[in-house]
């Protein structure tokens, strides 16, 4: 064999075997075993027995306090949600309903399972495809399937439910909770058993950690943002903050304490404050006062958990003996994930920045939102950016496969941001810096609620002719004086 034909043999062989290795770890980026998952993309499962699942307002009977506290919470609307519900329309459009069940699968378990849900919309569907993330769905986890997930981690619903089982007398439904049963628990209706999993955060992973259902990139890292901080390290769990009051929810993020078995409620509070004000409208049109009250509570709990969570330190740098920048160090304080987390790429928390000089001149300003809602070009970001195979900006779930950006803020960390700030020497400065928060860009809102499903109506359900302008929350405010030098 000549030179020439050896190199080429070589070549052809180093060409082959590359195209092999790219094949089969494309083969394996999500390889998912249909029969093991067979609601894949979810990663539920389900024990089926003729054991059904039963409907919150059943569990109301014995639980009326427990079913006040989770009305009108994060699960209860999980499904109902109209951004939830706008987004989904628009994925089963894209995509196929076969993939949106990804999503359905932890918006509504117990329906997905028992194959209750078509598509987008509410039209049709039971009580317990509605309810959502229902007392049942959490209370029938009997284990997890984390560690036979493809990445040996959880994802994407990895979580198996088990609502009862058979027996020769016939169905017995069985509940899962995170203490040992007391004596008549359940009385005739339903075994209890004691679950160490309702106590830990394994318990919510599955749900709160989503990767992309092709390419397996992390959208959401919810949970192994807290599994690799000092959270996690001190045993501290997502129920010891999102279930429980403010003031309970401020002691274990400051003293790393778990709460008292009595201080635990069925809150699942967290950032969404936009869903709180959206179901407070459609509970006042509706006529129905204890769901618009429990709904404005939960508002206002979870605006009291955004300004409980962060905190700001303004200071100068000087050069030479004069003002060259200010530092702005913005703090994770009590946020057990980063800060903001979910799906980063949507969620908006920003820096506004206004200097004035002595006279209350502005010198420099940043970050204001204009009439319409939208912020100006160039504004510091804390969150990420999303992008496609080819590189280019996406932000819906099933085309982004990589972050272009990533700009978080880790539990119990923080980040700095500088400005340059040209001023005369020994004219004062004052500094005022908010960090504000808000669900997602306003066009982006608008986008997908003008695509809700034909049985959600913006007037119909909520009262209003067109998406308001997005609230937007600030979680700390600090004002300073800042000295220049002569």
């Amino acid at each position: 064999m000549t030179k020439n034909n050896r190199t080429i043999a070589i070549s052809l062989f180093i060409f082959f075997f590359l195209s092999v290795s790219i094949a089969k770890a494309g083969e394996m980026a999500m390889t998912v075993d249909k029969n093991f998952y067979p609601y894949a993309p979810s990663l539920i499962k389900w024990q089926k027995s003729e054991a059904d699942f039963t409907p919150p307002e059943v569990c109301a009977e014995c639980h009326p306090d427990k079913y006040t506290e989770w009305m009108g919470s994060m699960h209860a609307l999980a499904f109902k949600d109209p951004v939830y519900q706008g987004e989904l329309n628009f994925a089963v459009d894209a995509v196929g309903h076969d993939i949106a069940k990804q999503c359905e699968g932890c918006h509504s378990a117990a329906a997905v399972v028992k194959g209750q849900i078509k598509g987008p919309g509410l039209a049709g569907l039971t009580p317990l495809a509605l309810a959502g993330v229902s007392c049942d769905v959490c209370h029938s986890i009997s284990g997890h399937t984390h560690w036979q997930t493809p990445y040996h981690q959880p994802e994407n619903g990895s979580i198996i439910l088990s609502p009862g089982k058979n027996s020769e007398e016939g169905p017995v439904l069985t509940k899962y909770g995170p203490f040992a049963p007391e004596e008549g628990c359940g009385e005739d209706f339903h075994q209890c058993v004691e679950s160490p999993l309702h106590l830990n955060s394994e318990l919510c992973a599955g749900c709160h950690q989503v990767f992309h259902y092709k390419t397996h990139f992390p959208l959401e890292a919810t949970y192994a943002e807290w599994k690799n901080g000092p959270y996690a390290v001190n045993d501290i769990h997502c129920q010891d903050c999102h279930m429980v009051d403010i003031q309970t929810f401020r002691r274990t993020a400051d003293m790393l304490q778990r709460p008292k078995r009595e201080e635990y409620k069925h809150y699942f509070n967290g950032a969404n404050f936009l869903l709180y004000f959206l179901t407070e409208l459609a509970a006042k049109k509706d006529g129905n006062d204890e769901l618009a009250q429990s709904a404005h509570d939960k508002y206002e709990m979870a605006i009291a958990r955004l300004k409980a969570a962060a905190e700001l330190e303004v200071s100068p740098v000087y050069r030479n003996d004069t003002l060259a920048e200010i530092k702005i160090r913005v703090k994770n304080i009590r946020a057990g994930h980063n800060l903001p987390t979910s799906l980063t790429n949507v969620r908006q928390l920003w820096l506004e920045v206004t200097a004035k000089d002595k006279t209350g001149k502005v010198i420099m300003t940043t970050g204001t939102v204009n009439k319409k809602g939208a912020l100006p070009e160039n504004v510091r970001m804390f969150n990420s950016d999303g992008q496609n195979e080819a590189f280019h900006f996406a932000i819906d779930p099933w085309k982004v496969q990589s972050f272009s950006r990533h700009d978080t803020i880790p539990p119990k960390g923080y980040k700095d941001v500088y400005y340059g700030l040209a001023a005369p020497k020994g004219s004062p400065i004052t500094i005022e810096v908010k960090l504000r928060y808000r669900q997602a860009d306003q066009k982006v809102a608008e986008k997908l609620l003008a695509n809700l499903p034909k049985d959600m109506n913006l007037k119909e359900i909520y009262g209003i002719n067109e998406v308001p302008i997005l609230p937007i929350i600030d979680i700390a405010i600090k004002m300073v004086t800042i000295n220049t030098k002569d």
